[in-house]
This record gives C-alpha cells, sequence and structure tokens, in this order.
C-alpha cells in the first residue's frame, strides 16, 4: 500500500479501484453525501465508479503535479471512509485554472469524527510545503454548514461568495496562504 501522508488517525493513500470500489460506492453512490458534491448526481453502480477511479487515477498520475484524490483510511479501519483531494479548480467552462482547492468527501457514519479536519490540514501542509503552492482554496454550497466548519478548523478566511469555479452560482469560497496560522 502506498501512502501518501499519515496523520495521528489517519492514512491517506491513492484508492485501488479493484478492491475498493464498493467502499467508495459507500460515499459517491449515497444521495445525502452527494447533494453537497457538484451536480448532486450520484454512482449507481459500484463497476461505474471503479473505472472513475482508475480514470482519475490516470488522469492525477498523467499530470504529474501533485493532484490527487486520496482515500482517507482510518488506522482502525479495514475500508476508506472518505476522499481527501487536492487539485487546480475548474472554471465555468471546465477548464482548470491556477487556482487549487482541498476538498473532503465523507461516508455519513464518518460524519463527525473530525476526518475532514485532520485530513484537510495534512493535504493543505503537503500542498504549501511539497508542491510550494501559495495560496489554497476550499468552496461549499452555503448551506453545507458541517463543511463551512472545518474550513474555519483549518484556518481559512471566508472570501465571500463566487460563481467563478464549477460553473455554478453563489458558492462559499475560502483561502489560506502558506505564512497563514491555519498552514502550519
Amino acid at each position: 500500500m502506498t501512502v501518501l501522508l499519515e496523520t495521528q488517525r489517519l492514512w491517506l493513500r491513492p484508492w485501488n479501484p479493484e478492491t475498493e470500489a464498493e467502499a467508495a460506492f459507500r460515499i459517491y453512490g449515497d444521495p445525502e453525501v452527494m447533494r453537497w458534491i457538484g451536480s448532486g448526481a450520484y454512482e449507481a453502480d459500484v463497476e461505474s465508479l471503479r473505472e472513475k477511479i482508475r480514470k482519475r487515477n490516470g488522469e492525477c498520475d498523467r499530470l504529474g503535479n501533485g493532484t490527487g484524490f486520496w482515500a482517507i483510511a482510518p488506522k482502525s479501519a479495514t475500508a476508506p471512509v472518505g476522499t481527501v483531494i487536492l487539485k487546480q479548480l475548474p472554471d465555468g467552462t471546465g477548464q482548470v485554472t491556477l487556482d487549487w482547492e482541498v476538498g473532503w468527501h465523507l461516508r455519513r457514519d464518518a460524519w463527525g469524527k473530525g476526518y475532514a479536519t485532520e485530513a484537510g490540514q495534512a493535504i493543505v501542509k503537503y500542498g504549501f510545503e511539497a508542491l510550494h503552492l501559495s495560496v489554497i482554496y476550499a468552496i461549499a454550497y452555503p448551506e453545507n454548514l458541517a463543511s463551512i466548519r472545518v474550513m474555519q478548523r483549518l484556518g481559512m478566511t471566508n472570501l465571500g461568495h463566487t460563481d467563478r469555479y464549477y460553473g455554478r452560482e453563489n458558492l462559499t469560497l475560502y483561502g489560506v496562504g502558506s505564512g497563514e496560522s491555519g498552514a502550519e
């Protein structure tokens, strides 16, 4: 198992599409989880999700720029409970910008356990120290108060509402710079 980062309670590592598509389906096949992600459309079956994981892993490898969609795997569990993301943000037309985003997706039974904050802290630190990024953003629907609280715990500053990314209107934008307290 290749581990990107280790925290006190978690391993952050690539998803294995062959053995972990069912664990990923517990996240991305759940309409309640997906209502906060993208268009809200959820995965229909394990096999289509397996192919999507393969494709994402390949895209990240091809880019070779530190981009990633990594499994959040508690050391005390046998399967991942979520995903932590560091990637370049897409504009409204789907073209990537020079802005970088941290994000997290967790299955419902992992909500409220601090996994998003712990994984987010590790990935923000990785972005600043390994990739030498100067600013990292996070975006959420204004109603997604749990994610906004994670952004605040990461030391991010509320930058207001934006329609610059994902072709969506009225998203809440937070950011943290490499010299700010939340990035240390």
